[in-house]
């Protein structure tokens, strides 16, 4: 059985790099104080490229996604957040003021984005030509007395020093370990070899990877764009910004870099769960269209579904949300049809699809009309209040009320189409009337009728442009590997050194490890002294801890080593 001798005192010279010239052993150096303009520049650059500066701004960094995942969001659903604003009138204006409900485009969140990119590139960079610069370094020369190191051995064997070192060397280079021989006149009999490489560049892999990820960000923001288009049942639309409901496009990105597509919503389906704990709960979502890849391509038909988007020219389409359209009909003072559409309603429920809603007719004559109202898809009356109980469409009902005047949509400010405003206009109606499906109100004062006609179904689309979606996909997997070779592999050290005893010679081995957090290099130590005394033919005794073998000519304890 090999003897491990695991003494506590080893050499911080064992591994030279890791010292700090200038500096007694166990010291620690004192933190640098900047001296000039100059100085602080360097000390603040020193402060952001550190560990833990990256490491705090990653935090940060993950903090501020938080919001962009609980609150709505007006790139990818304005709907919702006008929703959040009138349920939240006083909370919403001091999120809006922070950024919160455009988070990726908040100046906070760019300002954390650009100094963790500063902080990588310069932790990584310079690490890099360390990297370089340590992988064409040989290993350090065998320390004087091996007896030091946390793990050693010591035996005697028949063969002389300088082939006992020949038959290691060889033994460790099949190990794959990088080996360091002693110089042309050298005296002693020594070997040096290091293993664990790949732990350094595992290390580096993590980080430049992690670059790759803030990069890959970047140019999807550059070139890349978002869109929203809503759809009822029967509609079609070209990806074109005056077609867009909303556009978000990147830095680089003009009206022209859109894809030539079109669609048409041919149906959309929606079933739910009719019992138990998820009744009212979607089992599905199907919007059945057909897609047009560019300008005269014969229409494919697609299911566009939740997490099955449409992949078209390099964009994607999404099925974000849906909801209903009622169907109106609406004659002026005149008996003439002036409205008649598809009218969409945004859900204030999306457990039971309650929506409201407004109506706009801007051609009746003498007077414009509005309607301002609810869509009840299941309706049942609680408390002379009327509700919905489930999200599908069971006996429709609408509750309206009605205006006269004028809608002030020629007063050259923007309006909201799901707003109505009133200032200028007088209610006809002292409560609101229901209607189901195929009944009409006439309106006071000779001004017109109503008529529900129906309803149809209505769906959100994303349409989204991501160039860096795939590279930022590569350059995560990369970074867990790097990660766990940074973690699995352990960087050692294995000292062979061979005196004159005798007839042979006294063999001692000498092993450390720079990182083994884990444990296990005592086995491994110990399975290389087994195999390395069997390849030496020994099956003598170890030498005891307390004996000192000879020494070759010139060797002495006062040298530099361990």
């Amino acid at each position: 059985m090999t003897d491990v001798h695991v003494p506590s005192d080893v050499s911080a010279e064992t591994f030279p790099e890791d010292a700090v010239p200038g500096l007694p052993r166990n010291a620690s150096p004192k933190p640098e104080v900047p001296q000039a303009n100059w100085g602080w520049f360097r000390w603040a650059w020193r402060q952001l490229t550190s560990m833990r500066t990256a490491l705090i701004l990653l935090f940060l960094l993950a903090l501020g996604a938080i919001p962009g995942s609980l609150l709505p969001q007006e790139g990818t659903d304005p709907a919702s957040v006008q929703n959040y604003f009138t349920a939240h009138q006083t909370l919403a204006p001091w999120l809006n003021h922070l950024g919160l409900f455009n988070v990726y485009a908040a100046p906070w969140f760019a300002a954390i984005y650009l100094l963790l990119f500063a902080s990588l590139v310069g932790c990584v960079v310079p690490r890099t030509f360390r990297l370089a610069g340590t992988a064409r370094t040989p290993p350090p020369r065998a320390p004087r007395n091996l007896s030091r190191l946390p793990n050693s051995s010591s035996y005697r064997v028949a063969l002389p020093p300088d082939q006992a070192i020949t038959v290691a060397a060889a033994f460790l280079g099949g190990k794959r370990f990088r080996l360091r021989k002693p110089a042309e006149g050298d005296k002693s009999s020594w070997i040096s070899a290091e293993k664990g490489y790949l732990r350094e560049a595992g290390n580096l892999l993590f980080h430049l990877s992690l670059l790759g990820v803030l990069c890959s960000i970047a140019v999807g923001g550059l070139f890349g764009y978002k869109a929203d288009k809503l759809m009822v049942e029967g509609q079609s639309f070209s990806d074109t910004v005056t077609s867009l409901d909303e556009f978000h496009p990147g830095r680089l990105v003009s009206g022209s870099d859109l894809a030539p597509f079109s669609i048409t919503l041919n149906k959309f389906t929606a079933n739910y769960y009719t019992s138990g704990d998820s009744r009212g709960e979607p089992s599905s979502f199907d919007a059945s269209i057909d897609y047009s890849p560019s300008p005269g391509a014969p229409a494919k038909p697609y299911d566009l579904r939740i997490n099955q988007p449409l992949s078209v020219d390099s964009a994607k389409v999404y099925l974000i949300g849906h909801g209903y359209a009622p169907v109106f009909t609406v004659t002026d003072a005149r008996g003439k049809v002036v409205y008649d559409e598809a009218t969409p309603f945004v859900p204030q429920n999306t457990g039971t699809l309650l929506s409201d809603g407004v109506v706009k007719v801007a051609g009746a004559s003498p007077t414009q009309l509005g309607f301002m109202g609810v869509f009840v898809p299941s309706p049942i009356d609680v408390g002379g209040v009327l509700q919905s109980y489930f999200p599908s469409a069971n006996d429709p009902v609408v509750s309206l009320i009605a205006y006269a005047g004028n809608l002030g949509m020629n007063s050259g400010i923007p309006q909201s189409v799901y707003q109505l405003d009133t200032t200028a206009m007088t209610q006809l109606t002292a409560k609101p009337f229901a209607l189901a499906i195929g009944q009409s109100e006439t309106l006071p004062g000779g001004q017109g009728k109503i008529t529900f006609d129906g309803y149809k179904q209505w769906v959100s689309l994303a349409v989204t442009y991501d160039p860096g979606q795939l590279p930022a996909l590569v350059c995560a997997i990369l970074a867990l590997a790097g990660l766990l070779l940074s973690f699995l592999v352990r960087r050692r050290r294995v000292f062979v050194r061979s005196v004159p005893s005798g007839d042979g010679a006294v063999v001692t081995i000498g092993g450390l490890a720079r990182t083994d957090a884990s444990g296990g290099f005592e086995d491994e130590f110990a399975e290389l002294v087994t195999e390395l005394r069997a390849a030496h033919g020994e099956s003598a005794p170890d030498i005891p801890p307390g004996e000192t073998a000879s020494r070759a000519p010139g060797e002495n304890d006062t040298e530099t080593g361990a």
